[in-house]
């Protein structure tokens, strides 16, 4: 309106566009010199009189429980958008213009724009919501959608461009607040009768200018719930899924802004703190990226492991440099009350991120000889307490150091019970029974030891720092000890330090790029980080046709391990050099770089590999959690000859258990598992499936409980959905009813001649690759409407502007990213949201530097979940030396209470009723007489250390052999419970022949078959 005011063309077409729509709210604003730029925008005064808050009315009688549902949540977003709205009027009505018409001024004009920018236009946008959603609910029983509603106010530019204004302002605003607290008394004054007289709720205005940041997550919750409760069919269940993308794109980008402004606000604080001038420089650079910076405790243990000092350190991650910092005083209470104060900081030391290691409980010995050690989280390290081999204890250094001895102790009863089995006479009280008893009862003391020690790392961060070199010119590190806030925290913190330094490689330096972005190049860190790539086959003849991921659970892993390495498990790849020879190879994955450790020959070239987990017990009540005819994960082999080779899991020997044939011996081109079925499409077009058998030692029996021809063309592909089959023959996908047997067919691609190659699903949406073009498209999962298609060559055309056609090799979704491989051996990754919307591309795509000199054979998601007892903060040990504390007090006694709580817990250990995974290797005992120890709770276990009696043995030991990479597989141990994992590991293998690396002009390093490893951060 002001620039219609102001004669502009602009202003003038936004009033005529107004007039002609006859809104009959417009109100014409009082011209000021005070009036914000609003540039754009129309000031809509919204009349209550004329649009009264929406009101949904009586329920009607004779509605379903989960119409009866969706009321309720209708209701939910009708009260929590009133809400917002009069928070929205709270600020605008209590805080802005009272301080706009203060007389005389509390706070000048130049001021309070900045503060309250945007928010005007805010409370527009859900005013016009408001109206649209009265009216919405005034036919609801008639209509029952709301999904439309939600895309068509919130899928508006002016909607990201308003908030993004204001989250990109709202650190600013926070921060012009805070400092006129400090020096305008009468506005610290105003503020807090603003609190005292606002209402019962006494919510300050931080609290009322935080809510923008906060609504469309709330958005999200409510429309979740209502999809839910939307069954399939419904005419709002597609305008719901749309709704969902819609918002979790905005507030996806709105996050992201808010987190850069974040860590530019706390950089800046920094680097104002930070008297070193070139360091300030960098800091200040647009080279400086913020990975992570916490507040956390260093703490200062004494010899005994008792906690003599700790201090609150704020500790900055930087891309390539690693700041430790003093908090000073934070502000007056008074002030802290109403408005977050950010501290100032006093910079401590800082160190090259490179030269920086995680350093863990016994893993001290590692140092290079050439470094001087010294112990900064130790007082008097000249004092403390060595091991034998020279390594220094860190706090609490006792636990260590009475791990060692009782390891001493027990090597000296082994060799005791060696000769005591050779004594000729019997003797009371000195025989192989007595001897091996000794034995079992110091391996029970250093599991609790072991136990006692990986709780106190579990919040204990220690860092190896290097320091100013001594006289001599060696170079010094010292130790540094921080306390975390929880056991989260720190696997975060360890999985970071590793992504940071893995991102300084020069493979990631730059490792992806934009087109879209005029070539800029990503910030290494916020993409996927290429952390190895390894040559596989020397023989040319070798063509990889299918891989997949066989996870394994094991609880072996230390902590940092689990933190920094990849998800567990083994890659099988399958390949042929002919048609009359295959060969799957299995890797581990246990390693920093995975490694061969078998090799399994097949009479036919492999087409296609499926992973069939062990049935739980709600799938399969009659066999029982814990059946011993079980085999546990299997994995399908698909023949060119017809048969399907069912295997065990590699950590149940990956032995041949069954195979199937189908009669006319029609290669198998594609297998999926559903349910208890295993679906296998074939060259003829005909679709086998097979059933589970509910009991004994096969997977699947015989014999085919379905034979379904689905067209005269080869079934290329096969995904399953929930309940359903979707399988692609030629340019049509066929739809399988797993309940009903019913099939629905319908066309994806007009040409004929053209097939369907792929097929991968996120939320609601289908994105399907061809054999031919280089366009992929989205299909919706219900009503098959087809809803987006993406040219995938726009990406890779940068590189190289003569291509004009890219076809797509394999295709794969994880973590948002739907990555994209090309014949050309370009890797693509376009952006999806991850909640149950539908899956539609709209942020830029990217193109890896990191490239195949062929086809990309495949693409394969590694995830695993750490395991539960990772996270869990309590531990054997209590009091001072639980890994969490941060009292700063001293207490010599704290050894006596550790001795006090092994005993006791092992005593009290009997009532939980949990297994215990041993972590130690078993080689020492395997020559002893009689069993080895037991991951079974002691059931006969009346008796505490002091008994000396045998237990039952299951003989089900997960034991760590001499090679890392083979994991025995036993009996899992049953728990209370069933416990959420929050924290999950992700990566991405992708197969191809060679490596190169695009636009720097090299060539091929190799041209053998090549395994590249995209490792993606720990989502907590």
């Amino acid at each position: 309106m002001r620039a219609a005011r102001s004669g502009t063309k602009d202003g003038l077409e936004k009033t005529k566009i107004a007039v002609m729509r006859r809104v009959s709210f417009l109100h014409k604003k009082e011209h000021s010199d005070d009036t914000e730029d609003d540039t754009g925008y129309l000031d809509v005064m919204v009349s209550e009189a004329k649009h009264p808050p929406a009101q949904l009315g009586p329920m009607p009688e004779g509605l379903s429980s989960q119409q009866i549902v969706r009321r309720h949540i209708l209701s939910s977003i009708v009260q929590s958008e009133r809400s917002y709205l009069d928070s929205l009027k709270r600020i605008l009505q209590e805080y802005q213009r009272p301080l706009m018409e203060a007389e005389p001024r509390i706070l000048s004009v130049r001021k309070i724009r900045p503060i309250f920018f945007r928010l005007r236009e805010i409370m527009q946008c859900h005013s016009m919501f408001q109206i649209a959603l009265a009216s919405r609910v005034a036919e609801w029983d008639s209509c029952e959608k709301i999904g439309d509603l939600f895309v068509a106010s919130f899928s508006k530019s002016m909607v990201l461009d308003v908030y993004s204004d204001y989250v990109n302002n709202f650190t600013n605003a926070m921060a012009l607040i805070k400092k006129a607290c400090m020096s305008k008394p009468a506005f610290l004054e105003f503020l807090k009768v603003r609190k005292q007289a606002s209402s019962a709720d006494r919510i300050t205005l931080y609290g009322l200018m935080v809510k923008p940041i906060q609504r469309f997550p709330q958005f999200i919750l409510l429309l979740q719930d209502m999809l839910k409760n939307t069954p399939t069919g419904h005419v709002d269940r597609l305008p719901l899924q749309l709704a969902l993308t819609e918002l979790e794109t905005l507030a996806e980008k709105l996050n992201e802004q808010k987190r850069v402004a974040d860590q530019v606000t706390e950089t800046q604080q920094l680097a104002r703190c930070v008297s070193d001038r070139s360091l300030s420089k960098l800091l200040n650079s647009e080279q400086s990226s913020l990975i992570l910076c916490e507040t956390l405790i260093e703490t200062v243990y004494g010899e005994r492991g008792q906690v003599l000092k700790s201090k609150e350190r704020k500790v900055f991650l930087f891309g390539d440099m690693l700041i430790c910092a003093n908090i000073n005083v934070k502000g007056p209470p008074d002030i802290s009350s109403l408005v977050p104060v950010g501290p100032k900081y006093t910079l401590k030391w800082s160190a090259p991120l490179q030269q920086v290691h995680v350093v863990e409980v016994g893993q001290e010995g590692a140092q290079t000889k050439d470094t001087l050690y010294q112990l900064g989280g130790v007082k008097r390290p000249g004092s403390s307490s060595r091991l034998g081999n020279g390594s220094i204890i860190l706090g609490p250094p006792r636990l260590y150091q009475e791990l060692q001895e009782l390891h001493h102790d027990l090597s000296v009863v082994e060799q005791v019970t060696l000769l005591v089995g050779t004594l000729q006479g019997t003797y009371q009280n000195l025989n192989t029974t007595v001897a091996q008893d000794w034995c079992l009862a110091l391996q029970r003391l250093i599991r609790i030891k072991e136990d006692q020690i990986q709780s106190a790392n579990k919040c204990r961060l220690r860092l190896q720092v290097p320091g100013r070199p001594d006289k001599s010119g060696r170079p010094v590190s010292f130790t540094v000890v921080f306390n975390t806030p929880s056991p989260v925290s720190k696997i975060s913190w360890v999985n970071r330090f590793h992504l940071a330094k893995i991102a300084l490689r020069d493979e990631n330096t730059p490792g992806w790029f934009s087109a879209e972005d005029d070539g800029k190049t990503k910030a290494p860190f916020w993409c996927p980080l290429l952390a190895c790539r390894m040559p596989v086959f020397t023989s040319k003849a070798q063509e990889w046709k299918a891989a997949l991921h066989n996870p394994v659970q094991c609880a072996l892993l230390g902590f940092s391990a689990a933190s920094t390495s990849f998800p567990q498990g083994y890659l099988w790849v399958a390949g042929g050099g002919d048609s009359t020879q295959g060969q799957v190879d299995i890797f581990s994955l246990n390693r920093s770089t995975p490694r061969p450790v078998k090799s399994l020959q097949m009479g036919a070239r492999v087409r296609c590999l499926e992973y069939v987990p062990e049935p739980t017990p709600s799938e399969n009540a009659e066999t029982g959690p814990h059946n011993s005819t079980g085999v546990g994960n299997t994995i399908c082999v698909g023949l060119d000859d017809g048969c399907i080779l069912v295997y065990g899991s590699m950590d149940t020997a990956a032995q041949c258990l069954v195979t199937l044939r189908n009669p006319e011996g029609c290669p198998v081109l594609c297998l999926k598992h559903s349910g208890n079925f295993l679906f296998a499409g074939l060259w003829d077009g005909t679709l086998m499936v097979y059933e589970r058998h509910p009991g004994g030692t096969s997977l699947i029996t015989l014999d085919v409980s379905l034979y379904l021809t689905v067209g005269s063309d080869p079934i290329r592909t096969l995904l399953a959905l929930e309940g359903l089959v979707w399988a692609s023959c030629a340019n049509t996908v066929t739809v399988l009813d797993g309940f009903s047997l019913s099939t629905q067919r319908f066309e994806v691609h007009k040409d004929p001649l053209v097939s369907v190659a792929h097929m991968v699903r996120a939320g609601g949406g289908v994105w399907m690759a061809f054999s031919e073009g280089s366009s992929i498209r989205l299909f919706h999962t219900e009503t098959l409407e087809h809803l987006q298609e993406i040219n995938i060559s726009t990406p890779s055309s940068f590189y190289n502007p003569s291509q004009k056609s890219v076809r797509v090799t394999s295709l794969l979704i994880c973590q948002g990213l739907l990555w994209v491989g090309t014949a050309q051996g370009i890797i693509i990754t376009l952006p999806v949201p991850k909640l149950e919307g539908i899956p539609k591309i709209t942020g830029k795509g990217m193109m890896s530097l990191n490239a195949h000199c062929g086809p990309v054979d495949f693409l394969v998601a590694l995830s695993s979940t750490l395991s539960p007892d990772l996270l869990k903060r309590d531990s054997v040990v209590e009091g001072h030396d639980s890994g969490c504390g941060v009292d700063d007090r001293s207490d010599s006694s704290s050894q006596e209470s550790l001795q006090q709580a092994s005993i006791s817990g092992q005593v009290d250990g009997k009532g939980k009723g949990r297994g215990v995974l041993l972590q130690y290797r078993l080689r020492s005992t395997s020559g002893l007489p009689g069993r080895p120890l037991t991951v079974r709770a002691e059931e006969a276990s009346d008796s505490s250390l002091e008994s000396l009696e045998h237990s039952m043995e299951d003989g089900s030991i997960y034991e760590l052999s001499d090679d890392p990479d083979m994991w025995v597989r036993g009996r899992s141990c049953e728990r209370e419970g069933v416990r959420r994992d929050r924290v999950s590991s992700v990566a991405v293998i992708s197969g191809g022949k060679g490596f190169r690396r695009l636009r720097e002009g090299s060539v091929a390093t190799t041209a053998e078959s090549t395994l590249m490893i995209w490792q993606l951060p720990l989502t907590v």
